[in-house]
């Protein structure tokens, strides 16, 4: 069993790697809000334990005893906040916090009882994929809706940004997953956007927060 930090290290080091970005040590630091000689430290305890490899000129790459343990502790932390948001009807930005403290709970068949209770489901409250009980896990989206043309219509799948004042402020505007988007006019100046929302509400939104929302 591993210790609560080094899983979080784990689960930090398996999204920046989905996310495609170079593993290095800054980049976790920055990920986990960490001073970078703590990192080190950590990074080559995980190395000891034969989790990650670690080379100063490549970065950070994880062994597949490493990538096995981190898609265990984000499977569950996905599957708690299905079922915190789905079963206790806590908000989707409310959901992540709680979830990060159920993810450290260990038992044998704890996470697979939880995946068939909840259906089996795909993706979370945010849109990311679940691992399932083989490691496997549906695609991740990557269209953004700053991605898409004038005029066009779109699906909200997920959110890049899951941080509460994203999701607050989605939430303002009414949308969430699975809300209809229309891009009516991109502007020039700015880059900025003017989207229709389910059909009725217009509203302009800035280039960033349309790179943070996924569609499909």
């Amino acid at each position: 069993m591993h210790s609560l930090s080094e899983e979080n290290y784990l689960k930090a080091i398996f999204n920046l790697a989905a996310g495609g970005e170079k593993i290095s040590v800054t980049a976790i630091a920055d990920a986990l809000s960490n001073n970078p000689a703590s990192v080190v430290d950590m990074v080559r305890k995980l190395s000891e334990k034969e989790l990650i490899d670690y080379n100063k000129k490549v970065g950070v790459k994880m062994t597949p005893f490493g990538e096995k343990t981190a898609l265990s502790i984000v499977r569950k932390h996905r599957l708690w906040e299905v079922f915190l948001k789905e079963k206790l009807h806590y908000t989707w930005d409310e959901v992540h916090d709680i979830a990060e403290q159920l993810e450290h709970v260990h038992h044998h068949d704890l996470a697979d009882r939880l995946d068939e209770f909840l259906g089996y489901p795909r993706y979370d409250p945010h849109g990311d994929p679940i691992p399932q009980a083989n490691g496997k896990m549906a695609k991740p989206f990557r269209t953004t809706l700053a991605d898409l043309e004038e005029h066009a219509t779109c699906q909200v799948f997920a959110v890049k940004d899951t941080s509460n004042t994203f999701l607050q402020y989605l939430q303002k505007l009414g949308i969430e997953i699975g809300t209809r988007l229309e891009l009516l006019e991109k502007i020039p100046f700015d880059d900025s956007m003017i989207i229709c929302i389910d059909g009725q509400t217009k509203t302009t939104v800035s280039q960033k927060f349309a790179e943070y929302v996924l569609v499909g």
